[in-house]
């Protein structure tokens, strides 16, 4: 048994796996715990929304502050963060670049192992096919955990990598290897 001590919830032999869907305007978290058997539980989800700082370094400030709070609050064991998706503007590419490294540092700073999966590791992890498309992924996340109503896009992403993040360590797991090699067994230097 796992007590966490900040939420009075006892967890028995589950790992606590927190997904973020890095933005420089909206952030996406989601928690889910992982029991032993495989099954999923949601524990959270939220968009952390950064447009009303005054300028991109205090959305930043405001993105390392917000996964504070969340690691403190939920205390989650590991951590699943998308990769960067190449974008044709090259400041909206840079300005998402800065913020995945804060949500990446905001989380080596409180000593999380975090593993990083791309858009299609996702995709493929959820619905089966790489090229699915959001609503796609958006209908497996509420069915796997259970959870109606639409799902905000940011938080719902988030969620799905905390998923696949599950998948792969489950999958490690079973072939006695690193999380970072279980995808494909193609050890691609995740971190």
């Amino acid at each position: 048994m796992v007590s966490d001590l900040h939420s009075g919830v006892t967890r028995a032999a589950t790992v606590r796996v927190l997904g973020i869907d890095p933005g420089s305007q909206r952030t996406g978290v989601g928690i889910i715990d992982v029991a032993a058997d495989g099954r999923i539980t949601h524990v959270h989800h939220q968009p952390l929304v950064l447009l009303d700082a005054e300028s991109f370094p205090l959305r930043l400030r405001k993105l390392l502050d917000g996964l504070w709070a969340l690691i403190e609050q939920y205390r989650p064991d590991e951590v699943g963060v998308e990769q960067v998706f190449l974008s044709n503007n090259a400041m909206s590419a840079l300005k998402l670049g800065q913020a995945r490294g804060a949500a990446i540092a905001a989380c080596v700073a409180r000593d999380l192992p975090v593993s990083e999966y791309a858009a299609k590791e996702i995709k493929l992890a959820l619905v089966g096919s790489g090229g699915a498309d959001k609503l796609q992924v958006q209908h497996m996340v509420g069915a796997m955990l259970g959870l109606t109503g639409k799902l905000q896009a940011d938080a719902a992403d988030a969620l799905a990598v905390a998923i696949t993040h599950a998948h792969v360590r489950a999958s490690a797991q079973r072939l006695g290897v690193a999380a970072r090699e279980a995808w494909g067994r193609k050890g691609r230097g995740r971190r």
